[in-house]
């Protein structure tokens, strides 16, 4: 017998023990509600059973150990409430992206388009300097100098964020250089007005927050950013109807250069709506590099009157850069999935659909229309929602804008197999600390992570180590 996931493969079905246990969980739903949840599932309604006893009370003569008293299997159907990519506008004819190599470009991009996403590569990996506009605070002298191991993954660097807040308001204190903290500097200098050393930024001694950002791979973005503004709302209502407890909002921003309203999808907040204001806003922040959508050096320390000693005061891009950069993120592929074995990892895949992890990690999304034929109208799998949801006390502590302080991104899963740190800032070293860190609107998955069958939470780390 023969079970199938979501790309139509054949899969070997577990053996299933069918006795009391299975009866038991489906005498505990109607008919109908249970063969729904299976449709939407990747196994047979039999693996399904199976699965949903040994999650929590186990069966047969193969009863696993469990941590706590266990919830009553119905649980496992209800938790999962995940948004299927059909209900997105997806059909069973819409193609799914091509695998790509990690670091290249899209699969079946024409020779054209290759072309730009060769001399974006180049553009971001170049290394900037005083000539060419850097400083006069910076993080970085490049965008490969965060996202590089491999090109458009992460290094790990970590940033420094910070604020006050005072009778429960959050003041960025930009008059101190906030909320991002640059931590290089171009040193001394001289200038018509004469001569000052710029340092790095530090936190001020009036901070009561401080936050680390994980740089973040920048694999398949292009695919994010082809996704329409009315898709992620929809997703936002569907996940509202079906779990209100876990479901996400989207960020409402500002597009810079038409002025319109947009979902944010980009940084830990979804404070960026676009792939060129993403590149335009880390050329100024990250680099110190000015253009036309960012013609404002940034104030070192929040002082504005050191600008004045600006070695290249003139806007330092006319946006060519930017534009380079935006077409490489572009049309970088969404990193490869490893080679999965039958049985474990599938398994896996439907656990981490019956804990409820895939109600704000959605594992399917689909494109609109974009020039670019390689996004246009493609699934793919991101596992994000790309909206905020209220991570407690996981949250950062840091507004921007409608972003609140306990609101955090959905974290994208794919690329996590070639991943060594994780969540916003870093903290968890293994897949299995960042699951048991979540909180907030995750507070129930991570419980019931706690309470699962130890065997079954094997195949669900098989699984996550497989994207």
């Amino acid at each position: 017998m023969h079970a199938h996931h979501s790309s139509g493969t054949p899969v070997p079905s577990p053996q299933v023990n069918t006795g009391p246990c299975a009866a038991e969980f489906a005498g505990a739903r109607d008919a109908a509600e249970i063969d729904a949840h299976v449709a939407r599932s990747h196994l047979s309604k039999a693996a399904l059973l199976a699965i949903a006893c040994a999650l929590f009370v186990g069966c047969g003569t193969h009863r696993a150990p469990i941590a706590a008293t266990a919830p009553a299997a119905t649980d496992v159907a209800s938790a999962d409430a995940s948004v299927d990519v059909t209900e997105l506008g997806a059909t069973g004819k819409t193609p799914r992206v091509g695998p790509g190599a990690l670091g290249g470009p899209l699969a079946g991009i024409d020779a054209g388009l290759l072309a730009r996403f060769e001399a974006g590569r180049d553009d971001f990996l170049e290394l900037e300097d005083i000539a060419d506009g850097i400083g006069p605070v910076f993080n970085e002298v490049s965008c490969g100098s965060c996202h590089d191991q491999p090109v458009g993954g992460t290094t790990g660097r970590t940033e420094t964020r910070f604020g006050r807040v005072v009778d429960g308001r959050f003041d960025p204190l930009a008059e101190k250089g906030g909320s991002l903290m640059q931590d290089h500097a171009i040193g001394a200098v001289g200038a018509g007005a004469g001569a000052v050393t710029f340092v790095p930024e530090t936190v001020p001694a009036e901070a009561n927050v401080r936050a680390l950002r994980l740089t973040t791979p920048l694999f398949g973005l292009g695919l994010v950013d082809a996704v329409p503004d009315e898709t992620f709302l929809q997703l936002a209502q569907l996940e509202a109807s079906r779990s209100p407890s876990t479901a996400g909002v989207a960020n409402l921003v500002t597009e810079i250069t038409t002025g319109a309203t947009r979902v944010g999808r980009f940084g830990w907040k979804c404070q960026v709506p676009t792939l060129h204001q993403f590149s335009g806003d880390a050329y100024l922040n990250e680099m110190g590099v000015t253009s036309a959508q960012f013609p404002n050096e940034s104030c070192p320390q929040g002082n504005c009157a050191l600008l004045a000693f600006d070695p290249v005061p003139t806007l330092n891009n006319d946006g060519e850069d930017v534009d380079r950069f935006t077409d490489f993120m572009t049309l970088l592929a969404p990193p490869p999935r490893a080679e999965r074995a039958y049985g474990v990892a599938a398994q896996g895949e439907e656990v981490f659909r019956s804990l409820g992890c895939a109600n704000c990690h959605t594992p399917s999304l689909v494109t609109g229309e974009s020039p670019v034929p390689a996004l246009s109208h493609r699934v793919f799998q991101p596992f994000s929602d790309f909206l905020l949801h209220d991570m407690g006390p996981l949250g950062d502590g840091i507004v921007q804008g409608n972003a609140g302080a306990t609101q955090m991104r959905t974290a994208p899963l794919w690329g996590l197999g070639s991943r060594h740190t994780y969540l916003h800032d870093g903290r968890a070293r293994t897949v299995e600390q960042a699951i048991t860190a979540h909180a907030g609107q995750a507070a129930a998955a991570r419980e019931r992570y706690y309470r699962m069958n130890p065997g079954l939470r094997q195949h669900l780390l098989a699984f996550l180590r497989s994207l």
